[in-house]
């Protein structure tokens, strides 16, 4: 396993005083084709509990997966969802769309989870919106004879004998993820993937790569292309595979637009100020 980059997520806060931990690519050199990695977790309910309330977004495809407690989605399409421990959501947002997430009330465990921004191709980031959960077809799930737990979030995979196809599979650059729990003394290898971008996020425990270098929780390993992945954990871990061809176009960034030139960006903020994007 080859790897070319380790990035470290620091803190910030987003949506209404919400804590996180993030990792921005909106410069495009490392994380192509994906935007922004944000982890949410605590267990201190005054770090998540003012939540996101309704925002817009233009020209990004939004990915949130919850490993534990849960937040209710509601967007201007009519979708309205509690996205709970083990769930994945999907929205790409084409031309525009205004959503919610917050956290549940009925939820007292704590918060565990992410939300990934993904960039779409120019031609498309004006496209229809779109919207899909795995509340009905939850991401397959298996289990190695070490113990070693592999989820299929989005996207195809093989791991070991297994082929796994998630319920998701229109994520913009042909992206896939994965979610991935090592226990304690055991080892994963996978076959280099077919995107060129593969990435591995540490969420927890420490994770130890194939030439013994140790990487703790809130590291992001970017691969060479064409790497295998091959790694273990002594004390157990939980990590992302993120995958996806990288698109090598513009990037213009504002706040929840992301657009290919600044003039996009300008029009974008007339459209929402003018009402365009609609009301939950």
């Amino acid at each position: 396993m080859n790897i070319a980059k380790v990035l470290t997520a620091y803190a910030t806060q987003d949506g209404d005083g919400v804590n996180i931990s993030r990792i921005p690519g909106f410069d495009g050199k490392y994380l192509d084709p994906f935007l922004m990695i944000d982890e949410l977790k605590s267990n201190n309910e005054s770090d998540y509990i003012g939540g996101f309330p309704p925002h817009p977004h233009r020209g990004i495809e939004t990915f949130t997966y919850i490993i534990k407690g849960g937040f209710e989605h509601q967007d201007q399409m009519g979708n309205k969802k509690a996205i709970r421990s083990g769930d994945v959501q999907w929205m790409s947002t084409g031309r525009g769309v205004m959503h919610s997430e917050m956290p549940l009330t009925d939820e007292e465990q704590g918060l565990h989870g992410f939300q990934i921004w993904l960039n779409m191709p120019s031609n498309e980031k004006m496209r229809t919106p779109r919207y899909q959960d795995t509340t009905d077809a939850p991401a397959p799930v298996v289990t190695d004879k070490q113990g070693v737990s592999f989820t299929a979030l989005a996207g195809n995979w093989q791991f070991g004998e297994y082929t796994l196809a998630s319920s998701l599979q229109s994520l913009a650059a042909h992206a896939a993820l994965a979610n991935v729990t090592l226990p304690v003394n055991t080892h994963m290898q996978l076959a280099a993937l077919e995107q060129q971008k593969v990435m591995i996020y540490v969420h927890t425990g420490e994770l130890i790569s194939a030439d013994g270098q140790t990487f703790n929780a809130g590291k992001l390993l970017i691969l060479d292309a064409n790497s295998d992945i091959d790694v273990s954990s002594q004390k157990g871990a939980g990590i992302l595979i993120l995958a996806g061809n990288p698109l090598k176009q513009p990037i213009a960034h504002m706040g929840p637009f992301v657009m290919t030139t600044q003039d996009e960006i300008k029009q974008a903020v007339r459209d929402y100020q003018n009402g365009e994007f609609g009301n939950i």
